[in-house]
């Protein structure tokens, strides 16, 4: 029984055959692509539970390719970089990725990383599907937010975060607590992923993403959404 359906996109033939071998032996089933626009049929085709994709390829980069799936989809992807900058894991998870992982990398990370990204646990869903906060409208359904005439577009890790945030209004919530709600139980010291987060969201949902008004720090703790959501 296949342990789900993976696609591998990246466009150097070694790092295909070696993650392909390696997932096949894990159990699980495996397509690739070496290209973005090969990336975008084979989603269509192969139905895939998770995607791993390069962030490096000439023509469609992964990024591109990234955003394209987000716009259509919700399936995991986790990104490979190259480099572990934060502008790396900041552009990856602004474009829509789940998780990331930098190269090189040991059999035991990618398997570990897989596991999680398929496992994830999506913040709970109860509550209204729609709430306003001060002047800006959330839609969690449509995966929207409105602030004035501005509308963005929210990938699942920030609607995830922006969800468990409005259930805890000011609220000091921890760095580990907010990882492990939106990323599973194996995450807990990756602060780096919520500061990318964080980031991309404040840009959405801020009028001033450097002042933020809604979405603020708290020194050596965590985060805390200021105000209190109601429903629309």
């Amino acid at each position: 029984m296949s342990s789900g359906r993976i696609l591998i996109v990246d466009d150097e033939p070694q790092m295909r055959r070696f993650m392909r071998t390696t997932l096949v032996t894990a159990g699980y089933e495996i397509a690739d692509a070496k290209t973005g626009e090969e990336a975008l049929i084979k989603v269509r085709d192969f139905h895939p539970d998770l995607i791993v994709l390069d962030m490096n390829m000439p023509g469609m980069g992964g990024l591109a390719t990234c955003r394209e799936i987000r716009s259509g989809t919700s399936i995991g992807i986790v990104m490979l970089t190259v480099r572990n900058s934060e502008q790396d894991k900041v552009s990856a998870l602004d474009a829509g990725a789940d998780d990331f992982i930098t190269k090189p990398f040991s059999t035991p990370e990618l398997l570990a990383r897989i596991r999680a990204a398929l496992r994830r646990v999506p913040a709970a869903k109860s509550g209204p599907s729609k709430l306003r906060l001060g002047q800006v409208s959330i839609d969690f359904g449509a995966r929207n937010v409105f602030n004035g005439a501005r509308s963005a577009h929210l990938t699942p890790k920030e609607l995830e975060l922006l969800r468990y945030l409005t259930q805890h209004p000011n609220e000091a919530v921890p760095h580990r607590e907010l990882l492990q709600a939106i990323w599973g139980p194996d995450y807990g010291d990756q602060v780096d992923y919520l500061r990318a987060i964080i980031k991309s969201l404040r840009k959405k949902v801020e009028l001033n993403p450097e002042e933020p008004q809604y979405i603020v720090t708290e020194p050596w703790i965590g985060y805390r959404l200021n105000g209190t959501p109601e429903p629309e």
